[in-house]
């Protein structure tokens, strides 16, 4: 059967010309003449794919795209914005709506046909893909300088060495320090996306703030800007960017902070498993274990949480590992030794230490917190770990 096209153009001549273009390719086509008429049409007729004007005298393009973004039933339908606007910042405004493509008019009818095919290729190919919700993992520090944020981003990045595709997203608005350890500069990802209403959010939107690291891991960063812990209430629009980082692949792994926060509970009630960071010290003990008494009063039972211990002091003043797990009531995910070398070292050149010193003794520690926590993911197929 006949990929179906839905062109919302209100100039005529161009409905005309180019619905002409794609049935001569075989194409099925359907038209409106504005963008009200064109979300009526979207609805009714669920095209394969839509070839839409910006410049339309009721609604607009990039108003018509966050309508169909938001609109669960065709928020999946492939959009190429067709404009006579050329403009950077015109495109980048189209892909922030949620546009997949961007093509200016006038164009070559072989132009328009070859991102035709193409957009529909990657649709097509998207819908063959697993549509398993993707597992989760939050860290969650005891409280804050316990290094939680290096040790998910290491912990991810041993996930993905074991064919796990790994989403890694930083959920500490004006806290961030991932892009700070990366050399990553002006990070605004998470700020972009918490800033935006609801109906903003969408799968391509969220696409368009994911930093892509050389090390193959994906990223979503916070910034390090003190105002931006105000974003800490914009709840619901935290979910709405885990629910999309679920559908972009098959691990999300969330660095929720330290303590109890206004976004820890709405984070973790979802979660798959939470590794909680404690140093084997005192007072940290009693934080630990009022925290986690704080979960289980909100629905979060310990068993769903592993326990991740930063040795740092030296063994004198150290609680023993045994007790620390008994009094707690968790399973232990793994012990990290002291590495300050190294983990300076790491953090002057922006790259992960279990990259900079793949043999070390904390990179096996790594290692194995990664293989305790593969046990709650989903096996990879045909995969073996690097």
């Amino acid at each position: 059967m006949a990929e179906k096209v839905l062109i919302i153009d209100d100039d005529i001549d161009t409905l005309k010309l180019v619905g002409l273009m794609l049935e001569r390719q075989g194409y099925q086509i359907a038209v409106a003449s504005n963008g009200a008429l064109g979300l009526t049409k979207a609805s009714s007729e669920k095209p394969d794919l839509i070839l839409l004007d910006v410049m339309m005298p009721d609604l607009d393009g990039y108003e018509v795209t966050r309508r169909l973004r938001a609109d669960h039933t065709l928020a999946r339908i492939p959009i190429i914005m067709f404009t006579a606007k050329t403009m950077v910042d015109d495109k980048v405004s189209g892909f922030e709506a949620g546009v997949d493509d961007y093509l200016t008019k006038p164009t070559h009818p072989a132009e328009l046909t070859a991102h035709v095919k193409a957009v529909l290729a990657r649709t097509a190919q998207a819908r063959t893909e697993p549509s398993e919700k993707a597992r989760s993992i939050a860290f969650l520090g005891a409280r804050g300088g316990l290094g939680t944020t290096t040790l998910a981003l290491n912990v991810s990045i041993a996930l993905q060495h074991r064919g796990h595709d790994v989403l890694l997203a930083e959920m500490t608005p004006g806290q961030g320090t991932l892009a700070l350890d990366l050399n990553i500069h002006e990070p605004t990802g998470l700020t972009h996306l918490l800033t935006r209403s609801l109906k903003d959010i969408h799968l391509r939107s969220v696409d368009t703030q994911i930093f892509n690291h050389k090390t193959g891991l994906r990223l979503l960063l916070s910034g390090s800007r003190p105002r931006d812990t105000e974003l800490e209430q914009a709840i619901p629009q935290m979910e709405a960017i885990v629910n999309n980082l679920a559908a972009m692949c098959t691990t999300v792994v969330l660095d929720i902070g330290s303590g109890f926060r206004p976004q820890t509970h709405p984070l973790l009630i979802h979660c798959d498993r939470i590794i909680l960071v404690v140093e084997p010290i005192y007072p940290t003990n009693l934080i630990s274990q009022a925290l986690l008494e704080e979960l289980e009063t909100r629905g979060i039972a310990r068993h769903r949480i592993s326990l991740a211990l930063i040795t740092r002091e030296r063994t004198s003043l150290q609680i023993p590992w045994q007790q620390v797990s008994t009094d707690l009531g968790l399973e232990l995910a793994g012990i990290i030794s002291p590495a300050p070398e190294q983990a300076h070292q790491a953090s002057q050149t922006g790259t992960p230490l279990i990259v900079l010193h793949p043999a070390g003794l904390v990179s096996d520690q790594i290692h194995k917190m990664a293989d305790h926590i593969a046990t709650f993911l989903p096996p990879i197929q045909g995969r073996t770990h690097l």
